[in-house]
């Protein structure tokens, strides 16, 4: 059966354009056609968005699905907690219209047995890629969930380990990081020998690989043993941007994280090292941010989502970080589609909304475009073609859609 959606303003993120009063039809769950000049079959279901403004899907490329986003202090609680709260958190995601996330750590494996039931229709839930375990040093950053390893030869293991596992994406520890305790941000953590050895183990097994790296020595030894992705990159200069060109390496910044912890602080019951942490860092982070942005480099919207105050509600306040340092508000929304998609090598099924792509969509009352705070106020989320969440009543001909419903959760 087609599905149509009509009278929609529809977002060209590679055109970068908008196109007023649109139709979009949908069979099997792939755009079959779209723009202004469809003809929509008699007997499509029909989904009219009455001028609403129509995107792709969003990406988060930097979740950990499992946190609770609460103060950072460390807690005890079962893998059936856990996943369940992930359940919770991943349901979230949609409602804020994001269809595709990509994970960057669970304890326990978690996040592959959550990919396993999404791709089987058991939870409804963003599609997904996903990392494990990250592999850092012993008592480095990320130690109390992560993998410890030492030596090239562990780490080698190590990345073997979380590939055997499922993970589609090896994280390595290139620095410090501000949740840890008795770590710096600046600080360089797994050699550039370490970092090459699990780098290459996942690129012979076809799987790509990014790295938690504050500190500018950290992040040039990651660079030079040829990861894909930088993810914080507080403290970079030209020469990381110019190898970032040169060798297509993403930056994924994540302004949201220090972001919330300094709006909240000691306050709310960060732990006092984490803001120390972010007060020294958080002006070089976003300086960085404006500079790789100046410069060139391929930037793709990640949130770092769990961390203290950093809601899953919250993916699109990323964007409005990314316009306050210097993006356009189509750049902005490029980083969280089609840029993402190109990270996460997806982009020929997803990203765009784009005939033979997969129906994947936000929709939104007013125009992001023209205010991206609007990009916060999700009223649809269509996956695979089938509206998986409806903010409020929207006219279809097939069905009464009813407020706040969830469908096919």
């Amino acid at each position: 059966m087609t599905t149509a959606f009509i009278h929609a303003n529809i977002a060209d993120v590679i055109g970068a354009a908008l196109i007023p009063d649109s139709s979009i039809l949908v069979e099997d769950g792939i755009i079959t056609a779209a723009g202004r000049d469809v003809s929509v079959p008699q007997d499509a279901k029909i989904i009219d968005l009455q001028g609403k403004t129509l995107l792709p899907g969003l990406f988060n490329c930097h979740v950990h699905m499992c946190s609770d986003a609460g103060t950072g202090v460390r807690e005890h609680i079962s893998q059936a907690a856990q996943t369940i709260r992930a359940i919770t958190n991943l349901k979230t995601l949609l409602h804020s219209g994001v269809t595709y996330i990509r994970d960057a750590g669970t304890p326990d494996y978690i996040d592959v047995d959550l990919h396993s039931a999404q791709i089987a229709g058991t939870i409804m839930a963003p599609q997904m890629q996903t990392a494990c375990r990250c592999i850092c040093m012993t008592g480095g950053h990320g130690h109390t969930e992560g993998r410890e390893a030492d030596g090239p030869d562990d780490c080698r293991k190590a990345a073997r380990e979380q590939l055997k596992a499922g993970a589609d994406w090896i994280k390595v520890m290139a620095t410090g990081g501000v949740m840890t305790k008795g770590v710096e941000p600046g600080s360089p953590q797994l050699t550039e020998e370490e970092l090459r050895a699990a780098i290459e183990e996942a690129h012979k097994a076809g799987a790509r690989t990014f790295t938690h790296a504050q500190g500018m020595e950290g992040i040039k030894n990651a660079l030079r043993a040829g990861v894909d992705s930088i993810e914080h990159g507080f403290f970079m200069d030209d020469w990381c941007f110019d190898w970032m060109k040169e060798h297509n390496v993403f930056y994924v910044p994540t302004l949201a994280a220090p972001y919330w912890i300094k709006v909240y602080g000691t306050d709310a019951g960060i732990p006092d090292y984490m803001v120390r942490k972010v007060e020294n860092t958080i002006e070089a982070h976003k300086a960085t941010f404006r500079k790789a942005h100046k410069a060139g480099v391929k930037i793709a919207l990640g949130t770092d989502a769990g961390t203290p105050f950093n809601h899953y509600d919250k993916t699109a306040f990323e964007a409005v970080l990314m316009v306050e340092n210097g993006m356009t508000p189509m750049e902005a929304v490029q980083c969280g589609t089609i840029h993402a998609a190109q990270l996460l090598r997806v982009d020929k099924t997803h990203g765009s909304v784009t005939v033979g792509k997969r129906a994947d969509f936000a929709v939104f009352e007013k125009n992001p475009l023209d205010d991206i705070n609007e990009l916060l106020n999700c009223a649809m989320t269509v996956l695979g073609g089938e509206v998986v969440f409806e903010k409020e009543y929207i006219p279809c001909s097939a069905a009464r859609m009813t407020t706040d419903k969830t469908f096919g959760y």
